[in-house]
Protein backbone atom coordinates (compact mmCIF):
# COMPACT_ATOMS: atom_id res chain seq x y z
CA UNK A 1 0.00 0.00 0.00
CA UNK A 2 2.71 2.26 0.66
CA UNK A 3 4.79 1.86 -2.60
CA UNK A 4 0.89 2.26 -4.17
CA UNK A 5 0.84 5.57 -2.87
CA UNK A 6 4.21 6.75 -3.63
CA UNK A 7 4.28 5.33 -7.49
CA UNK A 8 2.49 7.45 -9.73
CA UNK A 9 0.54 5.12 -12.16
CA UNK A 10 0.55 1.86 -9.49
CA UNK A 11 -2.46 -0.43 -9.35
CA UNK A 12 -2.66 -3.17 -6.56
CA UNK A 13 -3.19 -6.91 -7.31
CA UNK A 14 -5.19 -8.94 -3.74
CA UNK A 15 -3.07 -11.99 -3.51
CA UNK A 16 -5.70 -13.19 -0.94
CA UNK A 17 -7.37 -16.74 -1.17
CA UNK A 18 -10.51 -15.31 0.14
CA UNK A 19 -11.02 -12.02 -1.15
CA UNK A 20 -12.09 -13.50 -4.76
CA UNK A 21 -15.16 -14.15 -3.00
CA UNK A 22 -17.91 -11.69 -3.57
CA UNK A 23 -19.69 -10.98 -0.51
CA UNK A 24 -16.86 -11.53 1.77
CA UNK A 25 -15.98 -8.10 2.32
CA UNK A 26 -16.14 -7.73 6.17
CA UNK A 27 -13.95 -10.56 7.54
CA UNK A 28 -12.00 -10.49 4.69
CA UNK A 29 -10.51 -7.46 5.54
CA UNK A 30 -11.22 -6.41 1.80
CA UNK A 31 -10.48 -3.17 0.63
CA UNK A 32 -13.35 -0.46 0.87
CA UNK A 33 -14.81 1.25 -2.56
CA UNK A 34 -13.22 4.54 -1.39
CA UNK A 35 -9.65 2.73 -1.13
CA UNK A 36 -10.53 1.18 -4.84
CA UNK A 37 -11.27 4.51 -6.06
CA UNK A 38 -8.37 6.25 -5.01
CA UNK A 39 -5.94 2.99 -6.39
CA UNK A 40 -7.21 0.70 -8.58
CA UNK A 41 -7.63 -3.07 -7.22
CA UNK A 42 -7.28 -6.46 -8.86
CA UNK A 43 -8.02 -9.90 -8.11
CA UNK A 44 -11.32 -9.32 -5.88
CA UNK A 45 -15.21 -10.43 -6.21
CA UNK A 46 -13.60 -12.75 -8.80
CA UNK A 47 -16.32 -16.01 -7.69
CA UNK A 48 -19.21 -16.27 -5.94
CA UNK A 49 -18.66 -17.89 -2.56
CA UNK A 50 -20.28 -20.72 -3.22
CA UNK A 51 -17.98 -21.51 -6.19
CA UNK A 52 -14.38 -23.09 -5.61
CA UNK A 53 -11.21 -21.64 -6.55
CA UNK A 54 -7.98 -22.63 -7.22
CA UNK A 55 -4.26 -21.61 -7.44
CA UNK A 56 -4.26 -22.44 -11.33
CA UNK A 57 -7.61 -20.16 -11.37
CA UNK A 58 -5.69 -17.37 -9.31
CA UNK A 59 -2.75 -17.13 -11.42
CA UNK A 60 -4.59 -16.62 -14.83
CA UNK A 61 -6.32 -14.05 -13.43
CA UNK A 62 -3.60 -12.29 -11.61
CA UNK A 63 -1.46 -12.65 -14.61
CA UNK A 64 -3.98 -11.13 -17.24
CA UNK A 65 -4.17 -7.88 -14.31
CA UNK A 66 -0.36 -7.47 -14.20
CA UNK A 67 0.24 -7.67 -17.67
CA UNK A 68 -2.59 -5.46 -18.56
CA UNK A 69 -1.37 -2.80 -15.95
CA UNK A 70 2.28 -3.00 -17.54
CA UNK A 71 1.11 -2.62 -20.98
CA UNK A 72 -0.65 0.47 -19.67
CA UNK A 73 2.62 1.55 -18.32
CA UNK A 74 1.81 1.49 -14.50
CA UNK A 75 3.11 -0.15 -12.02
CA UNK A 76 1.46 -3.68 -10.35
CA UNK A 77 1.94 -4.00 -6.62
CA UNK A 78 1.09 -7.72 -5.09
CA UNK A 79 -0.52 -7.46 -1.84
CA UNK A 80 -0.09 -10.63 0.18
CA UNK A 81 -2.28 -12.42 2.07
CA UNK A 82 -1.94 -15.90 0.80
CA UNK A 83 1.55 -16.72 0.54
CA UNK A 84 1.15 -20.01 -2.07
CA UNK A 85 -0.97 -17.38 -4.23
CA UNK A 86 2.04 -15.28 -4.10
CA UNK A 87 4.42 -17.38 -4.73
CA UNK A 88 2.89 -18.95 -8.10
CA UNK A 89 3.51 -15.71 -9.25
CA UNK A 90 6.99 -14.80 -8.08
CA UNK A 91 7.88 -18.27 -8.75
CA UNK A 92 5.67 -19.98 -11.98
CA UNK A 93 5.00 -23.37 -11.35
CA UNK A 94 3.82 -26.65 -13.06
CA UNK A 95 0.52 -26.81 -11.36
CA UNK A 96 -1.07 -30.35 -10.59
CA UNK A 97 -4.51 -31.51 -12.88
CA UNK A 98 -7.85 -31.87 -10.46
CA UNK A 99 -9.65 -35.16 -9.59
CA UNK A 100 -12.90 -34.10 -8.81
CA UNK A 101 -13.77 -37.41 -7.33
CA UNK A 102 -10.55 -38.64 -5.28
CA UNK A 103 -11.16 -34.98 -3.65
CA UNK A 104 -14.85 -35.72 -2.95
CA UNK A 105 -14.19 -38.83 -1.25
CA UNK A 106 -11.14 -37.49 0.96
CA UNK A 107 -13.22 -34.52 1.97
CA UNK A 108 -15.40 -36.82 3.63
CA UNK A 109 -13.19 -38.74 4.89
CA UNK A 110 -11.33 -35.94 6.52
CA UNK A 111 -14.89 -35.01 7.99
CA UNK A 112 -15.53 -38.06 9.98
CA UNK A 113 -11.84 -38.74 10.78
CA UNK A 114 -10.11 -35.77 10.71
CA UNK A 115 -7.10 -33.67 8.76
CA UNK A 116 -4.31 -35.40 10.81
CA UNK A 117 -5.49 -38.90 10.30
CA UNK A 118 -5.16 -37.94 6.25
CA UNK A 119 -1.79 -36.09 7.13
CA UNK A 120 -0.44 -39.24 8.40
CA UNK A 121 -1.53 -40.87 5.32
CA UNK A 122 0.27 -38.02 3.53
CA UNK A 123 3.66 -38.74 5.53
CA UNK A 124 3.83 -41.91 4.30
CA UNK A 125 3.65 -41.31 0.23
CA UNK A 126 5.02 -38.19 0.31
CA UNK A 127 6.87 -36.87 3.60
CA UNK A 128 8.17 -33.54 2.09
CA UNK A 129 4.85 -32.60 1.36
CA UNK A 130 3.86 -33.53 4.47
CA UNK A 131 6.63 -31.62 6.15
CA UNK A 132 5.70 -28.32 4.60
CA UNK A 133 1.69 -28.81 5.51
CA UNK A 134 0.34 -28.07 8.78
CA UNK A 135 -1.37 -31.47 9.41
CA UNK A 136 -4.78 -29.46 11.25
CA UNK A 137 -5.25 -27.74 7.71
CA UNK A 138 -7.72 -29.87 6.16
CA UNK A 139 -7.50 -28.13 3.04
CA UNK A 140 -3.87 -28.69 1.61
CA UNK A 141 -3.74 -32.33 3.16
CA UNK A 142 -6.10 -33.29 0.83
CA UNK A 143 -5.28 -31.55 -2.21
CA UNK A 144 -1.69 -32.81 -1.74
CA UNK A 145 -3.15 -36.53 -1.34
CA UNK A 146 -5.59 -35.82 -3.76
CA UNK A 147 -2.37 -35.40 -6.58
CA UNK A 148 -0.60 -37.96 -5.28
CA UNK A 149 -4.21 -40.72 -6.01
CA UNK A 150 -4.74 -39.01 -9.41
CA UNK A 151 -1.32 -38.60 -10.90
CA UNK A 152 0.76 -41.36 -9.16
CA UNK A 153 3.39 -38.67 -8.32
CA UNK A 154 4.45 -37.07 -5.08
CA UNK A 155 2.90 -34.14 -4.87
CA UNK A 156 6.36 -32.29 -3.69
CA UNK A 157 7.74 -33.49 -7.46
CA UNK A 158 5.58 -30.23 -9.07
CA UNK A 159 7.20 -27.43 -9.55
CA UNK A 160 10.34 -25.96 -8.80
CA UNK A 161 9.70 -27.41 -4.94
CA UNK A 162 8.51 -24.56 -2.08
CA UNK A 163 11.57 -24.35 -0.51
CA UNK A 164 13.84 -23.66 -3.59
CA UNK A 165 14.23 -19.43 -3.99
CA UNK A 166 15.32 -18.61 -7.49
CA UNK A 167 15.63 -14.99 -8.92
CA UNK A 168 12.59 -12.97 -9.23
CA UNK A 169 12.17 -10.15 -11.18
CA UNK A 170 9.73 -8.53 -8.05
CA UNK A 171 11.07 -6.72 -5.41
CA UNK A 172 9.47 -8.19 -1.97
CA UNK A 173 9.58 -5.96 1.04
CA UNK A 174 8.19 -7.56 4.40
CA UNK A 175 6.24 -5.60 7.42
CA UNK A 176 6.94 -6.96 10.84
CA UNK A 177 5.23 -6.00 13.68
CA UNK A 178 6.57 -7.29 17.43
CA UNK A 179 4.37 -10.11 18.49
CA UNK A 180 2.40 -8.08 21.30
CA UNK A 181 1.90 -5.21 19.37
CA UNK A 182 0.66 -7.82 16.72
CA UNK A 183 -1.60 -9.68 19.12
CA UNK A 184 -3.15 -6.73 20.50
CA UNK A 185 -3.89 -5.97 16.25
CA UNK A 186 -5.51 -9.00 15.65
CA UNK A 187 -7.64 -8.42 19.18
CA UNK A 188 -8.45 -5.17 18.12
CA UNK A 189 -9.85 -5.60 14.17
CA UNK A 190 -11.86 -8.96 15.36
CA UNK A 191 -14.01 -6.76 17.70
CA UNK A 192 -13.91 -3.93 14.65
CA UNK A 193 -15.20 -6.76 12.53
CA UNK A 194 -18.07 -7.49 14.81
CA UNK A 195 -18.92 -4.28 14.95
CA UNK A 196 -18.86 -3.90 11.36
CA UNK A 197 -21.52 -6.72 11.08
CA UNK A 198 -19.24 -9.94 10.03
CA UNK A 199 -21.92 -12.17 12.22
CA UNK A 200 -24.48 -11.44 10.16
CA UNK A 201 -22.30 -11.12 6.92
CA UNK A 202 -22.21 -15.02 7.57
CA UNK A 203 -25.16 -15.45 8.18
CA UNK A 204 -26.73 -14.19 4.53
CA UNK A 205 -24.18 -16.28 2.97
CA UNK A 206 -24.95 -19.19 4.79
CA UNK A 207 -28.56 -18.10 4.07
CA UNK A 208 -28.27 -17.49 0.46
CA UNK A 209 -29.90 -20.15 -1.92
CA UNK A 210 -25.99 -22.08 -3.46
CA UNK A 211 -24.54 -21.34 0.42
CA UNK A 212 -20.88 -21.16 0.50
CA UNK A 213 -18.35 -23.73 -1.35
CA UNK A 214 -15.74 -26.06 1.41
CA UNK A 215 -12.84 -23.38 0.73
CA UNK A 216 -14.85 -20.10 1.47
CA UNK A 217 -16.18 -22.19 4.68
CA UNK A 218 -12.74 -22.80 6.01
CA UNK A 219 -11.68 -18.78 5.74
CA UNK A 220 -11.01 -17.46 8.90
CA UNK A 221 -14.02 -15.87 11.15
CA UNK A 222 -16.43 -17.58 8.74
CA UNK A 223 -15.51 -21.12 10.00
CA UNK A 224 -15.78 -20.24 13.50
CA UNK A 225 -19.23 -18.14 13.15
CA UNK A 226 -20.74 -20.68 11.12
CA UNK A 227 -20.06 -23.50 14.07
CA UNK A 228 -22.11 -21.02 16.24
CA UNK A 229 -24.77 -20.72 13.58
CA UNK A 230 -24.96 -24.32 13.66
CA UNK A 231 -25.41 -25.04 17.23
CA UNK A 232 -21.61 -26.23 18.12
CA UNK A 233 -20.21 -22.89 20.10
CA UNK A 234 -21.75 -19.94 21.83
CA UNK A 235 -21.01 -16.47 19.47
CA UNK A 236 -18.81 -15.15 22.51
CA UNK A 237 -16.86 -18.96 21.88
CA UNK A 238 -16.47 -18.16 18.58
CA UNK A 239 -15.40 -14.75 18.79
CA UNK A 240 -12.82 -15.96 21.32
CA UNK A 241 -11.76 -18.97 18.83
CA UNK A 242 -11.40 -16.25 15.83
CA UNK A 243 -9.15 -14.31 17.97
CA UNK A 244 -7.06 -17.75 18.64
CA UNK A 245 -6.66 -18.92 15.08
CA UNK A 246 -6.17 -15.57 13.49
CA UNK A 247 -2.80 -15.63 15.80
CA UNK A 248 -1.85 -18.73 15.13
CA UNK A 249 -2.16 -17.97 11.50
CA UNK A 250 0.15 -14.60 11.23
CA UNK A 251 2.57 -16.89 13.70
CA UNK A 252 2.46 -19.38 10.72
CA UNK A 253 2.27 -16.76 7.91
CA UNK A 254 5.36 -15.50 9.27
CA UNK A 255 7.35 -18.71 9.28
CA UNK A 256 6.00 -19.12 5.53
CA UNK A 257 7.50 -16.18 4.35
CA UNK A 258 10.29 -16.06 6.81
CA UNK A 259 11.50 -18.81 4.75
CA UNK A 260 12.15 -16.89 1.33
CA UNK A 261 15.68 -14.94 1.14
CA UNK A 262 14.38 -12.34 -1.27
CA UNK A 263 12.17 -10.69 0.89
CA UNK A 264 13.78 -7.19 2.89
CA UNK A 265 12.32 -7.71 6.43
CA UNK A 266 11.00 -3.92 7.51
CA UNK A 267 9.97 -4.03 11.45
CA UNK A 268 7.30 -1.60 12.20
CA UNK A 269 6.62 0.39 15.66
CA UNK A 270 4.07 2.70 14.67
CA UNK A 271 3.73 4.01 11.03
CA UNK A 272 4.05 1.52 8.35
CA UNK A 273 3.84 4.15 5.47
CA UNK A 274 6.01 6.31 6.97
CA UNK A 275 8.67 2.88 8.12
CA UNK A 276 8.27 1.17 4.76
CA UNK A 277 8.73 4.92 2.33
CA UNK A 278 12.40 4.68 2.73
CA UNK A 279 12.92 0.82 2.09
CA UNK A 280 10.92 1.50 -1.06
CA UNK A 281 12.62 4.55 -2.32
CA UNK A 282 15.78 2.90 -1.95
CA UNK A 283 17.36 1.65 -5.91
Amino acid sequence: MAFARMQPGAEIIAVDAMQVYRGMDVGTAKPTIDDRRRIPHHCLDLVHPWEEFTVADFVTAAAASIADIERRGGTPVLVAGTGLYLRSLTDPMNLPGQWPAIRTLLERRAEREGARALHDELVLVDPLAASRIEPDNARRVVRALEVVMGSGRPFSSFGPGLGQYAPTRFRMVGLRWARPALAERIEDRVERMFAAGLPDEVRRLLDAPSGMSRTARQALGYKELIEHFEGRCSMEEALEEIVVRTRQYSVRQERWFRRDPRITWVDIERDPVAEVLPVLEQP
